[in-house]
């Protein structure tokens, strides 16, 4: 199928509804319930926010239930922690799950079936190698080939599997096998392994079983034990839906679910693979799973991207059949526009430069007041101190200006936001040449942004007040990968070789708003001129930490 690249500007579908309105119509079902069923092996992405809004979003619209459901049918790759991260997660999103299973809940019932299908002649226990098994199954152009264990009697196979039960048998040596259609166009159909030996404790478990239900058998069986309607999954199951199908049939599942998939969210720039994040982590090129760069649900939440930005951002690229990349930028978009509307602003100078104003008074302050938020008036408006002494922008300062700089320089005055206009009158420099300090006057008559002459400037800084500000350390975070399928590997190279050397840039000693001292961890900002930023966790009472979630408009792209 190929790939299809959503911009802004598509519109949203969901072909799913539809097929739940016909469903209710011809009273196939009376009520809805579904379920967000991940494996507790590794944290959440930006992938798994989609299927948590469908999940979870269709629950919702008809008045249904949403389950959360871990899939812990393998024992030797999971771990509470995850399941502790998932449900945090969700919980961020804003999403509540009536009941929280396990597929273990079920295990007793799995094992029922896969007796029923031994008894009906379904199932059979093969001895075959992997590897035969793996050969025996054909191409997609080649027939599979049956094993020679397949036609064993129905009691041989109920002993044998009693012996793979009971841990007689080691593992690899023995699995169980549906019986279903070796010269099937769909490779899933021919023979699919339905139990494995596995001697690993399980977390809930403990060493109750030493065989385990392979995935595509356990799954349609806990959909219907669970009362489970509609059973929605990301695209790559369709081929699997025979197999669903049949084994509902098969074991004869009264109200089968009905299995719906919907294409997978792939937003470029960006990693998903477990795998590959996992070694991102191991080789210390990220700080964690929750590194603000990471793809992940909770790297986006560390990151200061509100929960009600990833929801817009899947409800405007909709649910479709067909596969898409989506451009990183939407999420940005999503994202600043939230904050934009919903951020207090707050001054913050990152790369500082003294101002003195020589003909301010010495000890004098005064305070000004600017707008919380100029989008939500009703916030009022807050005061900050100005002073004869404050801190502006480097970049904001230039002795030598090229053309259309509207900044402070020595042939043009500025406006200080909020306050004063000022000229530049002299500097300062080290024995390097740097300038440190830059010498201004103010007009005494100009606060606000009014003179009584009513002249105007082009140029407006932000600042803050030596004295009467905090210092803090800023996280400038960016696009962890410079290509936009960073997955891709080729001879020689690997994902790694893709990281953007600028996704992290660490500047100390910046001066902000001493209110922001009073933030809690989370909270989102918008720094005036600068772009949208959040206090992270690392931060203590002595050490201020903030990180920026994202730009005021996209930059990355002219970068490139």
């Amino acid at each position: 199928m190929d790939e299809k690249v959503l911009n802004e500007e598509a519109k949203p579908s969901n072909f799913i509804h539809d097929f739940i309105d016909e469903d209710l119509r011809n009273g196939v079902y009376s009520e809805i319930q579904t379920r967000f069923p991940p494996e507790p092996n590794g944290y959440l992405h930006i992938g798994h926010a989609k299927a948590i809004c469908i999940d979870f979003g269709t629950a919702e619209k008809y008045g249904g239930k949403c389950n959360l459901r871990f899939d812990d049918t393998n024992p030797t790759k999971e771990d509470v922690e995850y399941v502790d991260a998932i449900k945090e997660d969700i919980a961020w999103l804003g999403f509540k799950w009536d009941n929280i299973y396990y597929a273990s809940d079920y295990f007793d019932f799995i094992y029922e079936c896969a007796i029923k299908l031994i008894k009906k002649g379904l199932a059979f226990v093969d001895e075959s190698t992997p590897e035969q098994i793996k050969e025996m199954r054909g191409t997609l152009t080649e027939a599979g080939t049956e094993s020679p264990f397949r036609n064993r009697p129905v009691e041989e196979n109920l002993k044998l599997f009693e012996r793979m039960t009971s841990g007689e048998i080691e593992e690899g040596k023995m699995v169980l096998r549906a019986k279903i259609d070796m010269a099937s166009s769909n490779l899933n159909m021919r023979d699919p392994i339905i139990y494995r030996v596995l001697k690993a404790y399980h977390h809930k478990t403990k060493d109750k079983w030493c065989v385990y239900p392979m995935y595509d058998f356990a799954h349609p069986l806990s959909d219907a034990k669970e009362g489970v309607t509609h059973s929605l999954c990301s695209l790559e199951f369709e081929n699997h839906r025979p197999l669903y199908n049949w084994v509902l049939q098969a074991c004869e599942i009264k109200n089968p679910p009905r299995q719906i998939e919907f294409a997978r969210m792939n937003v470029n720039y960006t990693l998903t693979s477990k795998r590959k994040c996992l070694k991102l982590v191991e080789d210390k090129l990220v700080s964690g799973w929750d590194d603000p760069r990471m793809a992940t649900i909770c790297g986006m939440r560390r990151r200061g991207y509100p929960s009600e930005a990833v929801r817009a951002f899947v409800e405007k690229i909709g649910v479709s059949k067909a596969n898409s990349t989506i451009d990183y930028a939407l999420l940005e978009s999503c994202v600043r526009d939230y904050l934009n509307e919903n951020a207090d602003r707050a001054m913050a100078v990152l790369r500082p430069l003294k101002v003195v104003i020589d003909n301010y008074p010495e000890g004098k302050t005064e305070e000004i007041e600017v707008d919380i938020n100029p989008n939500k008036p009703e916030k009022g408006r807050k005061k900050v101190t100005f002073s004869r002494e404050i801190y502006i922008e480097k970049e904001d300062f230039c002795l030598n200006p090229p053309g259309k700089y509207f900044r402070l320089c020595p042939q043009r005055e500025v406006r200080l936001k909020g306050a004063y206009y000022i000229k530049y009158a002299s500097h300062e420099e080290d024995e390097n040449g740097n300038i440190t300090v830059v010498h201004c006057t103010f007009d005494p008559e100009s606060r606000g942004g009014e003179t009584p002459d009513g002249r105007k400037v082009k140029g407006t800084l932000h600042w803050v007040s030596d004295g009467h500000c905090a210092t803090a350390e800023i996280r400038l975070y960016d696009r962890l990968f410079l290509t936009e399928n960073p997955s891709e590997e080729t001879e020689g190279s690997s994902f790694a070789d893709n990281l953007n050397p600028d996704s992290l840039v660490v500047l100390d000693n910046c001066k902000i708003d001493a209110d922001l001292q009073k933030a809690d961890i989370g909270d989102t900002f918008q720094f005036m001129r600068q772009g949208y930023f959040c206090l992270d966790k690392d931060s203590t009472k002595d050490n201020l930490v903030f990180n920026r979630t994202v730009g005021l408009k996209d930059s990355f792209s002219k970068k490139l």
